[in-house]
């Protein structure tokens, strides 16, 4: 048997040798395509693989849509959201599954005992955040209230009208926080760092929007920091479900219940109003997000998603 004393330096030589020995040089290919870490591609290969899927799959989606008999126009509104929600979580499963090498759930979906209350919690947080944006303007003389939808259509048409968009946006939610706060944000984060994974998925997050009805620069900005404002809501829960409840609430109480365009688009609304205030605060026709208005209330906003997440287990 060997002594201690041996096996400490017969342990040291081996060490020595581990030490000198070049480490193994990876060919060009290697180095360009894959990560040095893990034995997968690069987070910006992976990015364009997955934005490739998400084409293709919304391209297919939409012919069949038009071969099934949906009108083209159908395509621009509920239709357009069903394609894109099949479209995204289709390419971004595959590329978390096959490209990333990780469950379709670590990108912030796990259905625990938080993902109800984190859901509901971004609704009733965007209720006061567009509450106080509408209170604000109507306070400053900037909107005019001309009445509730019931007081001009049917109460059937208001129903519908609801239902239809309020299903609209629970879609909108879950693909684009799928989307931006989940496969953009995540894997630019493991290619770069957490912080210009936030920054450049939140400025992807404005420009996808830069093709919406009167959408400018400014509006692009403010697409900007609410995807900031997003991506909080993710950081403080390492879920989506917030995120994704924010998302719903946002465009639901904006569009349908206070009236304000979303984004550049009308949508139904239960209170119709006017908006004549200066377009540099009011966001104008592309709505709040657009205007100045929107920083307070992204900031109200996120120090309720902080409130709310203060206990929270780490």
């Amino acid at each position: 048997m060997r002594s201690s004393i041996q096996k400490a330096y017969i342990s040291k030589a081996e060490v020595s040798v581990s030490e000198v020995q070049p480490a193994r040089e990876r060919s060009i290919l290697a180095r360009i395509f894959l990560s040095p870490a893990e034995p997968r591609l690069r987070a910006g290969w992976r990015l364009l693989v997955q934005t490739i899927l998400l084409y293709v799959f919304a391209t297919a989606a939409g012919i069949v849509a038009l071969l099934l008999g949906v009108p083209l126009e159908a395509l621009n509104t509920t239709w357009g959201q069903i394609i894109s929600f099949i479209a995204v979580t289709a390419s971004v499963y595959i590329a978390r599954r096959w490209l990333d090498k990780r469950s379709f759930e670590s990108l912030g979906l796990r259905l625990d005992k938080h993902a109800l209350p984190d859901i509901f919690a971004g609704i009733g947080i965007t209720f006061l955040q567009m509450g106080l944006i509408y209170l604000v303007m109507l306070g400053l003389g900037w909107l005019t209230f001309e009445g509730f939808a019931w007081e001009f259509d049917p109460i059937g048409a208001v129903i519908s009208g609801v239902l239809t968009f309020l299903f609209v946006f629970v879609l909108v939610g879950w693909h684009e926080e799928l989307l931006s706060r989940g496969y953009h944000l995540q894997t630019l984060a493991s290619g770069i760092n957490l912080f210009w994974g936030v920054i450049i998925s939140s400025a992807v997050f404005g420009l996808l929007h830069l093709g919406n009805p009167n959408a400018t620069w400014v509006s692009t900005a403010g697409i900007f920091f609410a995807g900031l404002y997003l991506a909080y809501g993710y950081l403080r829960t390492k879920q989506l479900w917030l995120p994704i409840g924010l998302h719903i609430g946002w465009n639901f109480f904006e569009g349908v219940v206070f009236g304000f365009p979303v984004s550049g688009m009308d949508f139904y609304a239960l209170t119709r109003i006017r908006v004549h205030g200066p377009e540099i605060w009011t966001g104008g026709a592309f709505g709040p997000e657009a205007g100045l208005i929107v920083l307070p209330s992204l900031i109200v906003g996120a120090f309720l998603i902080y409130l709310y997440t203060l206990r929270r287990a780490e």
